[in-house]
């Protein structure tokens, strides 16, 4: 087994040794910016999740599953938790773009968050463009780790059974 780092973050085969991590929160709307600028919709987290946080989760994108209260299925998700360098944030923020399209509004439900790992660093861009690629990428390189087997068993963990009291 091979164990690479990341940014303060050790990995070994894909999973980071401080994960999983696991949340809950309702879902609040947003600057509006994930569906209308950027043609990727993200699931903004409240405020007392992001409090909630652990220090040791540095501003970046990281990587996990994810499941609403309103549906059994458990999805993929890429995460940013941070400031939004590029848009100038004042406010920390986490938001989930889970990768699956819903044709809605997910405003009120609750979503749970099975942390993994950590893909990279918060950044700035010179344009929107290069975000879009940014993001696209970071989507990839969490569907790709989410296939391994030792993320795969997340996916089912009793974290996302409707009568876990987890947290």
């Amino acid at each position: 087994m091979s164990i690479e780092t990341s940014n303060c973050v050790a990995k070994q085969n894909g999973v980071c040794n401080k994960f999983p991590y696991f949340t809950k929160g309702i879902i609040v709307k947003g600057f509006g910016r994930g569906s209308k600028e950027l043609g990727i919709p993200t699931a903004n987290m409240c405020s007392e999740a992001v409090k909630s946080l652990p220090e040791n989760f540095d501003p970046g994108v990281y990587y996990g599953w994810a499941k609403l209260s309103n549906n059994p299925t458990v999805y993929k998700m890429v995460m940013s938790i941070g400031w939004n360098p590029f848009y100038k944030n004042k406010t920390k923020s986490m938001e989930v773009h889970i990768i699956h399209e819903f044709g809605c509004d997910l405003y009120d439900l609750t979503l749970s968050v099975c942390v993994l790992g950590y893909s990279r660093p918060e950044m700035d861009f010179n344009s929107l463009e290069e975000l879009i690629k940014e993001i696209r990428n970071d989507i990839k390189t969490a569907s790709d780790n989410l296939d391994s087997e030792e993320a795969q068993q997340y996916a089912t963990h009793c974290f996302f059974t409707p009568d876990s009291n987890s947290s």
